[in-house]
């Protein structure tokens, strides 16, 4: 039975399948597919259709039907989600290593960036934040939890503290710019940053946050950005989500 939520490709993409061929059918299958996501006929965030269903219209084997979905998955292309089914991901958020912000690498991906503020108060600073930003312990700054979206997809929970030296930001502005924007505004240009790339599992709220898995592995990374006088502006922790963004960089060898 297929949902009503479930998009359906023609059954004439597959006419041409070679069943005896040297090919393996589940790569002809996924070929298909893929080919379908990169057109747009299948656009991000539509839920394809289901392995029973697909399995029996081809005249497959569920087996087949199943590692082809699996090498989408692979892929980066679809995403399973319990009590959802597959559905095709949304385009990836592609960043340098440049020092810009989320808000800007979406919208110059041609994504339209919008945030939730989760939290927002100013506190003293803990040791370890504190030793990023070159202040004492204790000192008051503000502290920012934000959910980043691409459209209408969370990529990253964003973790920042930055100090009342660069001025006040208020929560309202935080709604709907970058923190580099921001910044920039109160002559505090971020110059250099010194960060930490990793990936771990989420917890339970993160996960709910986020919308994935409880479990599931999250890149991570730890920034502190400076300004031209070497003077600290932010600190941020991050996570984001590995199906909806990379990092992408050169390696030269010298």
């Amino acid at each position: 039975m297929v949902r009503k939520t479930e998009v359906l490709l023609p059954q004439s993409l597959f006419a041409d399948l070679d069943r005896s061929g040297a090919t393996p059918l589940y790569h002809q299958v996924a070929t298909k597919f893929e080919v379908a996501i990169r057109q747009g006929t299948l656009p991000p965030g539509s839920r394809i259709e289901n392995e029973v269903s697909l399995a029996e219209r081809l005249q497959l084997s569920r087996p087949t039907i199943r590692r082809a979905i699996q090498s989408l998955v692979d892929a980066g292309l679809i995403v399973r989600r319990r009590g959802i089914g597959s559905q095709v991901v949304h385009g990836q958020v592609t960043r340098g290593l440049e020092l810009t912000s989320l808000f800007e690498d979406i919208q110059q991906g041609g994504g339209r960036a919008h945030t939730t503020v989760v939290t927002y108060d100013n506190v003293p600073a803990s040791a370890p934040v504190a030793q990023s930003l070159g202040i004492p312990t204790g000192t008051v700054v503000t502290e920012a939890v934000r959910i980043r979206f691409a459209d209408n997809a969370p990529v990253a929970v964003l973790h920042n503290w930055i100090p009342h030296t660069v001025g006040k930001i208020s929560k309202e502005e935080l709604d709907t710019t970058g923190l580099y924007q921001l910044l920039r505004e109160r002559g505090s240009v971020p110059q250099v940053g010194k960060q930490r790339i990793g990936a771990r599992k989420v917890t339970s709220g993160e996960a709910q946050q986020l919308d994935i898995e409880s479990g599931a592995a999250v890149l991570t990374m730890e920034r502190t950005a400076y300004d031209s006088m070497g003077r600290a502006i932010e600190h941020g922790e991050h996570i984001y989500r590995t199906d909806l963004y990379s990092l992408e960089f050169t390696v030269v060898n010298k």
